[in-house]
Parts: C-alpha cells; structure tokens; sequence
C-alpha cells in the first residue's frame, strides 16, 4: 500500500456496522485503483497481458505430474488441462458479471454479502485468512523448492528434509522483502515475470520443434489405460484447476480497463483460452520426451525435461522455474498479506495486523503472520495433499459464490448488470462445483477432507462471540501483546503515519 493512499486513510472512521466492514472500504479501494492506473495502460491487451500473467505460476510444473496419476493416461490427461481451462473461462465469466454489479472491494465477500447475509461471508474471510490463502502460499514454495533442489540430487528425489528447509527460507525470504519494501517486492515481482514467461517460451518451442521432427510416438493409444472413476477424474481437475487459479480475481481489472463491459469479457474470453493453450502445448511437449511412467518417475518435470533437450544448457530450466515459482510465491505473498492487514484492520482478526510501518510504510504484521501460518503449513504436508485440501476449501466458496449469481438474478432484480451472461453458466459452474467438492469425500472420504470442513464451521463460534456479540476480553489480553509488539516491529495504525 503506497504513502499516498495511507495518507488520504488518515483520519477516516475504521467503526463498522455488524458483518459490513470489507465491503465497505470503498475509498481505499478507489485510491489504489487511481495507483494502478499509473501503471497499467487501460486497454484490451492490458487485461489480457494482466489475466496470462496472473495464472501462470507455478502450477504448470507442479501438477502435470498429478494430473497424470489420476488420468492414466495421456488423452485423457490432455483432454482434463483442457477441460479445466474452459472451466476456468466459464467461471471467470460469472465473477465479471458480479463484479460489474456490485462494484464493492473484498472479493467474494460483497456478493456472498448481498446474497447471504454476513455469516458466510464472514465464513468466507475467516477460511481465507487461515487456510487458503497460506497454504497456497506453502504450495508455491514447496514447488521452489523441489525444483530448486533437483539438480544436487541427479537421479534419485531430494529429502523431504531438504525441501520443506528450502521451502521455508523460501518463505522468510520472501516475508522479509515484502515486510522491508514494497518498492523491492515490485520490483522483484516484474524481474521474475518476466523469467517465467521465458521459460514456457522455450518448453512450447521445444516441443512444437520436436513434433515437427517427428516425436509423436507417445501419442499412440494415447487412451489406453486411462483411469475412469468419479476419484479419479475430481482429484485430477484439482491439480489442474490449481494451475488455472487466479482466474477470479480477473473482474478486479474492471476499473483499469477502458470500456470494461466491452473489454472485461474479451479479455476473459482471449485470456484464459490463452493460457490453456500455453498448458496443452507444454503438457505435449512434455510427453514429446517422456512416455507416462517416466513422467510419473519424475521428481521435477521440467528439469527431467531440460534434461534430455537442453543439454549442455539444461541448468537452465530449473533456475528459470525457480525464478517463476519464487515469482509466484512474491505475488501471493504481496497480495494476501494485504488481505489480512484489511480483515485487522476491520476487526476479524488481532488489531495488530491492521499496523503499518513507521519507517518502511508496510503492512509488516499482516505480511509476517501470513508467512508464519504457511511454515506452519509445510511442516507436515506435501504438495499433493496440500492441493487438494486447497482446492477442496476454496471450490466450496467459488461454488457458493456463483450460486449467489443465480440467487441474485431473482431476489435483486434492480440491481444494474452491465455484463449479463446466460443462466446456464452460472448453473453448470455450481453444479460441477458441487461434483467437486462431494466426490472425493463420497468415493474416497480422508479426514484431511472432515478437518477443513470443521474448521471453516469452527468460524461460525468466531463469528458469534466475537463479531456479533463483541466479548471485550479478547481484546483485554490482547491489549498487552500489541503494545509489545508495536514497540518491536515499530509499527502504528495507518491513520498515525507521521507525514
């Protein structure tokens, strides 16, 4: 958050109504929409450019090899990172309509809000704060590590040990820039975008050389051994809809776009068509080098890869993959941090997280609990485990998120909808999203499953005690560690930012 906004925050009214405080951020939000304008030029190609970048991270080298697993087979493992990809499109496609109609800060929680009432948005912040957006920080930087681990260890897979280390100073790293400066994150952010495009630049134009020459034997029977199982087929959209995540925060874009209710939807409907092609091609060019149990063998697919292809120059695909998982892990970092400074700031959470730096003017607190919570995360998981717990949570609320569309198009009709796509869509996303999120408990039910169900209703006793009723308690034995900690990290509530 830059000094210029914290600044025009200074002494505005932070008391909120009950359930009202994210949606209600308004000025912030226009101020650092006046920000970006300053470096986003508001055009088509803008969106597209800020949509490709967005989603491309470190899931395409992480879950082509989990995909596979659950498919099988090749066709059917190319026929689901497809599939995902119009998934994805089509769910985007809701969020544009809802961001278009009520135009309010928060993500979700403003819709959920409008639809439900406070408590599963309430619900919706609560799981944010603590599950999904932590451990998909631990994800990115799990990725990182095994990536930027594999080649001391050629042959055989690095220690568990060794990853989760790497994947936490990956974390501290990663925390300390974003707690130091937001200038440095940006910076950081741009440099290794830029990495990561390079890098599926050349793995694309690898395979498409290769197909040219004829390496098409992979290709054979490409259905042959597919696993056909209700299971199977959740667990293995999980690990490719990870890849495409990102796609709804696409409608955030509405305010920078030039004609955003011409331009918003085409750069949705260019965007992430877009990026699966990039996937589809890069999954073939992976199995242009690899039949499905060498790819299956493979603890890093990408440098397995720049192995067979690149030699002499194969040093490149995992350094070029670190950059663009590390990149990741920035972004989310930069962006989440954020989230939990707003959910302190508005009193979902402890009032510390809502400081800002003295000296350094960043949401310090915010940053360093979230980066706390994601070591705490890598500890005892791995990324399979990890991503489906992830994506078990998030499509829970994507799905009740687009149902609030639906809801919506019958209890608010007066509200204005500038983009208004068929009733279909809506339909066909919640559908597929209660297919996700029921299968794998019905055909292979984990407790890792009735754990993050049990959490996100534990949010229902927060809710209750200390948003509803207001216990003053809390905030007795907070009182003491604040003041400690404000003297430690010298850190005060944005509205005291000295000028």
């Amino acid at each position: 958050m830059g000094e210029e906004s914290l600044r025009k925050r200074k002494g505005e009214d932070n008391g909120q109504e009950d359930g009202q405080s994210i949606q209600s951020d308004e000025p912030q939000t226009t101020n650092l929409q006046k920000q970006a304008k300053l470096f986003l030029p508001p055009s088509l190609i803008s969106g597209i450019c800020m949509i490709v970048g967005t989603i491309i991270g470190s899931g395409i080298f992480v879950s082509p090899k989990s995909v596979l697993a659950n498919a099988g087979a090749v066709g059917p493992c190319l026929t689901i990172w497809a599939a995902c990809g119009v998934l994805a499109t089509l769910g985007a496609l809701c969020f544009a309509e809802l961001g278009t109609m009520i135009t309010k800060s928060g993500g979700e929680y403003p819709y959920l809000m409008e639809a439900f009432g406070p408590i599963p948005a309430f619900l919706f912040s609560w799981t944010s704060l603590i599950v999904t957006k932590p451990s998909s920080f631990a994800i990115i930087c799990l990725s990182f590590a095994e990536y930027a681990s594999a080649p001391f260890y050629p042959g055989c897979d690095p220690p568990q040990v060794v990853i989760k280390c790497l994947a936490a100073a990956a974390i501290v790293i990663i925390t300390i820039v974003n707690s130091l400066s937001v200038k440095l994150a940006s910076y950081l952010q741009n440099l290794l975008t830029a990495a990561k495009m390079i890098i599926v630049i050349i793995i694309i134009v690898s395979g498409i050389v290769l197909l040219a020459q004829g390496k098409t034997e992979n290709f054979e029977d490409s259905f042959k051994d597919s696993k056909i199982s209700i299971s199977s087929i959740v667990l293995a959209f999980y690990n490719g809809l990870w890849a495409y995540d990102g796609w709804n925060q696409l409608n955030y874009i509405t305010e920078e776009l030039k004609n955003p209710y011409r331009n918003l939807p085409l750069s949705i409907i260019i965007g992430i068509p877009l990026v699966t092609v990039c996937y589809v091609l890069i999954n073939i060019s992976y199995f242009t080098v690899m039949t499905s149990t060498e790819l299956l063998q493979s603890q890093a697919v990408a440098v397995t890869f720049g192995d067979r292809i690149l030699y002499p120059a194969s040093w490149i695909v995992p350094l070029f993959v670190a950059f663009s998982t590390i990149g990741s892990a920035n972004g989310t970092c930069f962006t989440a941090g954020r989230l939990v400074y707003v959910a302190g700031r508005e009193g979902h959470m402890l009032k510390v997280l809502s400081y800002i730096s003295v000296k350094r003017l960043t949401p310090a607190p915010a940053i360093i609990f979230y980066g706390a919570v994601a070591i705490i995360y890598i500890i005892p998981g791995d990324i399979d485990t990890l991503i489906n717990y992830f994506s078990f949570a998030v499509w829970i609320f994507y799905g009740l998120t687009v149902f609030a569309l639906i809801v919506m198009r019958f209890t608010r009709k007066e509200l204005k909808r500038p983009i208004r796509i068929p009733i279909i869509i809506p339909v066909l996303v919640t559908l597929v999203s209660i297919l996700l999120v029921l299968a794998p408990i019905i055909s292979t039910p984990e407790l890792a499953y009735l754990y993050c169900v049990l959490f996100i209703l534990s949010g229902l006793i927060v809710y209750v005690l200390f948003v509803h009723f207001k216990f003053n308690w809390p905030q007795k034995i907070s009182k003491p560690i604040t003041m400690h900690l404000q003297m430690l990290l010298e850190v005060v509530p944005a509205e005291d930012v000295p000028e």
